[in-house]
């Protein structure tokens, strides 16, 4: 079907890949769209973004502005949870194209008369639209332009700024195009800045060799939230599994009273919507969430969807599984990696939609018991489509709902489980250690097509990896770790008592704990403070009051001729808040160097004075160059700084 069309609408961004994808925002935050749009000849061409939340029936419009060589640009802000609909719409306006020529031809001493009635045709379109206080304005704007007597009169008002605003404001969109719909699906804001703090609810008695409970957990509320975590992550709390249970440091076979790993759920005493006997009950699983919550703290719960050999599934869903020609059940494999007491799952199944519906029920079981996080362990284990399906039924009726994608994989698998609709994603920051590599890392996040979908959080460590530069590291490396976490990111969290206590021990020439808590109950005595839990306390308050630290991406690291020095700036979005933050990425020297200061994003001039207040030390300083000095020891192995301008 032929249409009729001029003007070319290309480039929109921000998009994935042609709207197969939908990107991602905050409530609060602000989508920044360009277009190039263009026409054929010289007319002047109107752009304008239009905007829908699911939940509105009509479009609001935002009009574009032109930045030169046929770009566009315009901004909106989502203010509600939920998807938005926006797409870019142009046309070619022949009011302003017919003021622009009056304009043009009286600049060359051109007499307009003709012109002058050729234009009532558009004030008589004004005319149908404006508001009832302008109609005279116009009436008599069509009188004169039809009589010559008026003609000084007349082209002051074809010229006049008032018509120009008319013209603007009520637009004749004449042969418009529209590019396709594009979404943005908006979260709450703890999807972009939340501090996560993991520990075994089993590891958490009081006594020496006594298996943990939520009334044990309960008691250390108070603590969590003194440091300033928001988000208390549990590993599984469902009963664990005991034909094959893995002894200490992953041994094949447990001895006696061994407790086995949370992650291979599923026994005799129940399944995934069940919970371990002796970690309590789900009243008291319940009761303990709500507890949390007054205190400014969302449990986490761990999503695992694999079972034990002795899962109650085995029996009542054999379909579920996949078995071999001798008909047992394949354990589970990462070669070289063997998970003997683990069986997973097959997706492939005929009876996939049963399975699918049961995972589903699973989730949506725990969130009537008030969880509003899951960490999904190893989703890109698991149908990517699975995961599309599953977190848009949740969220459907739960848009508070939050999903962080626990996958340490190549980088398109990891980015494909974000674009399908995880909240939140881990990261390889827990590899990152070197100036370069953090930089190049934070800048792909940052500055690449990442930003609009993939939400990063980062984590030092986990039960599952204990880097090599943290083993047998000082209270300086982990400091500075945390600091870079804190202040790059605005997810972090931290594999907490083994993290600020120091236990670093390793299994020789691995990434992994030595007498890993993953295997057995840990005892913590969790009334030490050290100097890193106090630190931490501090840099998480810190992070609280500062928005330009609650973002990811505004941020330019800043040029510093010390490779064992990083230093960058950040900002909120309407620089309210601006940070910067240099690091001694040396544990055991003091560092030195010269750190420019961005003029450009600060918006300084050469010679102008800048006022620097260390949000750790209460330390002022005023920096009048462009380069300062900085020294840093690692007693102390990094600045926070308020910049005051």
């Amino acid at each position: 079907m032929l249409k009729q069309q001029r003007v070319v609408i290309e480039n929109v961004s921000p998009q994935l890949q042609g709207g197969a994808f939908f990107i991602k925002r905050v409530v609060g935050e602000e989508v920044r769209v360009f277009a190039d749009v263009f026409g054929d000849g010289h007319d002047v061409i109107q752009v304008e973004v239009l905007i829908k939340h699911e939940k509105s029936k009509q479009f609001s419009a935002v009009r574009m502005v032109h930045l030169g060589e046929d770009v566009f640009e315009s901004a909106f802000t989502v203010e509600k949870q939920g998807f938005y609909d926006y797409k870019i719409q142009g046309w070619i306006d022949h009011p302003l194209n017919w003021q622009h020529g009056i304009i043009a031809k009286l600049n060359d001493g051109q007499k307009v008369s003709s012109e002058l009635l050729d234009g009532v045709q558009y004030l008589k379109y004004l005319l149908k639209t404006v508001p009832a206080k302008s109609k005279r304005y116009l009436e008599r704007a069509i009188y004169i332009f039809g009589d010559e007597t008026y003609y000084k009169e007349a082209i002051g008002v074809a010229t006049s700024e008032h018509l120009h605003h008319l013209f603007l404001e009520f637009p004749q969109r004449t042969l418009a195009n529209t590019s396709k719909t594009y979404q943005v699906y908006v979260d709450r804001k703890k999807a972009s800045f939340s501090t996560w703090y993991e520990f075994f609810p089993r590891s958490a008695s009081l006594e020496h060799g006594k298996h943990g409970t939520f009334n044990d957990c309960e008691r250390l509320l108070p603590r969590v939230a003194e440091m300033g975590f928001d988000v208390l992550y549990f590993p599984p709390i469902h009963p664990i599994g005991e034909v094959n249970r893995k002894g200490k440091n992953n041994a094949t076979k447990a001895n006696e009273g061994d407790s086995g790993v949370p992650w291979a759920i599923g026994s005799k005493k129940g399944g995934h919507k069940s919970i371990h006997p002796e970690l309590g009950t789900e009243a008291e699983f319940r009761e303990l969430v709500a507890k949390a919550k007054k205190m400014g703290i969302e449990i986490a719960m761990d999503l695992a969807f694999q079972a034990a050999p002795d899962h109650p599934y085995i029996t009542e869903h054999p379909e579920w599984f996949r078995k071999r020609p001798d008909g047992t059940i394949q354990y589970a494999e990462n070669p070289p990696k063997k998970y003997q007491d683990i069986v997973n799952f097959y997706f492939e199944s005929p009876a996939y939609k049963a399975l699918w519906t049961e995972l589903l029920n699973v989730t949506l079981h725990w969130v009537k018991c008030g969880v509003t996080i899951f960490r999904v362990d190893n989703p890109h284990t698991k149908p990517y489509f699975f995961w599309n399906w599953l977190i848009a039924e949740v969220k459907k009726k739960h848009p508070d709902v939050l999903f962080l994608a626990e996958a340490f994989s190549r980088p398109k698998v990891m980015q494909q489980l974000a674009k399908q609709g995880f909240s939140q994603s881990y990261t390889y920051f827990t590899w990152r250690v070197s100036k370069d590599d953090l930089i190049e890392y934070v800048t792909e996040l940052t500055q690449s097509e990442m930003k609009e979908y993939y939400r990063p959080n980062f984590w030092p460590n986990t039960p599952d990896i204990n880097p090599y530069h943290l083993q047998g590291a000082n209270d300086a490396m982990h400091l500075a770790r945390y600091a870079l976490a804190a202040t790059l990111c605005g997810n972090l969290g931290i594999y907490g008592p083994v993290f600020e206590y120091l236990v670093s021990d390793a299994l020789p020439a691995r990434e992994e704990y030595l007498n890993s808590e993953k295997y057995e109950v840990k005892h913590w005595d969790w009334t030490k403070e050290n100097k890193l839990t106090y630190v931490i306390g501090l840099i998480n308050a810190i992070r609280k009051e500062h928005p330009s630290l609650q973002q990811t991406n505004n941020i330019r690291f800043c040029a510093l001729e010390n490779e064992n020095l990083i230093a960058y700036h950040k900002w909120d979005d309407n620089r309210s808040d601006e940070t910067l933050i240099i690091i001694n990425l040396d544990s055991h020297h003091v560092q030195t160097g010269m750190v420019q200061l961005p003029m450009d994003v600060l918006g300084m001039y050469h010679g102008q004075s800048i006022q620097l207040y260390d949000l750790i030390t209460n330390n002022g300083y005023i920096w009048n160059s462009e380069w300062n000095y900085v020294e840093i020891s690692p007693s102390l192995p990094f600045h926070i700084f308020h910049i005051r301008k």
